[in-house]
């Protein structure tokens, strides 16, 4: 792996992360979704038609990935609303390519490895320091944890679609075009159920920024795709999980459980072994 791919590959998890936690400590994190969903849609308006190349065959793809992004971004706000960040995203993003593979396997009749066999195992281990062994409900949430495994299952359900799509379609005009008809279904629920006045509150030029900052990490992912392996990318990437649980202990002004830092950890080295070991 160049140094360049992984600059990019690592700048982009720190970006996710931090923009994550950003979004999971918002007072009404579905207004700050959703406000999130329409400001990255228009800014990207712009590119999307300068690097316009989509085939009649993606539309499949498009539909299926965009009821699955409108489904991940429900589900992810909510979790966000029901429990912390640093118990959410770990699960949420480590859950999802062990979900992935799964799907690969049982569905695609795609063959699997010892080592990702045993990166399954880690990622399970993992998840169950996150959400905290022998501690109370109030510091691990079990609707929180459901929310997040529910949120990791669309992850990796749009993942399994967008890697056919995305051989239909320039990456930008395609993601476009998935995003668009979420974000304006989603705004448009959020607007009814949460009212005006929650959206009206987090339209702040900060959260117009890290929408920005999290469609520019799809884009160095992409980059970083040219210069080295899937699953090389994959495994730097993976990082942002420990880097979230940091970050959101950090801006709780809360201590770090050791179990979490671990599990979190263990969550990330399984994701890049499952990754790795499919190479």
């Amino acid at each position: 792996m160049s140094g360049t791919a992984f600059l990019l590959a690592f700048t982009a998890a720190w970006l996710h992360a931090g923009g994550n936690v950003f979004l999971g400590r918002r007072r009404e994190p579905e207004a700050a979704v959703a406000l999130m969903l329409l400001v990255g849609v228009v800014a990207f308006a712009p590119v999307t038609a300068l690097t316009w190349r989509v085939d009649a065959q993606a539309v499949p793809y498009i539909v299926a990935s965009a009821f699955l992004e409108l489904a991940y971004f429900a589900f992810l706000a909510a979790a966000y609303r029901a429990a912390d960040v640093g118990l959410v995203y770990p699960i949420a993003r480590g859950s999802a390519p062990v979900l992935a593979l799964a799907g690969a396997v049982l569905i695609m009749g795609r063959s699997t490895s010892v080592g990702q066999v045993a990166g399954v195992a880690a990622v399970g281990a993992g998840i169950l320091l996150v959400r905290g062994v022998g501690v109370d409900d109030a510091s691990a949430d079990r609707r929180g944890v459901l929310l997040a495994l529910a949120t990791g299952v669309f992850i990796a359900g749009y993942t399994l679609v967008d890697k056919e799509g995305l051989r239909h379609a320039a990456a930008i005009p395609y993601l476009e075009l998935v995003l668009v008809g979420p974000a304006l279904v989603y705004g448009a629920a959020v607007l009814r159920r949460r009212g005006r006045e929650a959206l009206v509150g987090e339209a702040t030029p900060r959260l117009a920024a890290v929408a920005l900052l999290l469609f520019v990490t799809y884009l160095l992912v992409l980059l970083a795709l040219r210069e080295a392996p899937a699953a090389s990318v994959s495994a730097v990437r993976e990082t942002s999980v420990v880097i979230a649980t940091v970050l959101a202990a950090l801006a709780a002004r809360q201590p770090l459980r050791p179990t979490r830092l671990a599990g979190a950890t263990l969550v990330a080295g399984g994701v890049a072994l499952v990754a790795l070991a499919g190479a």
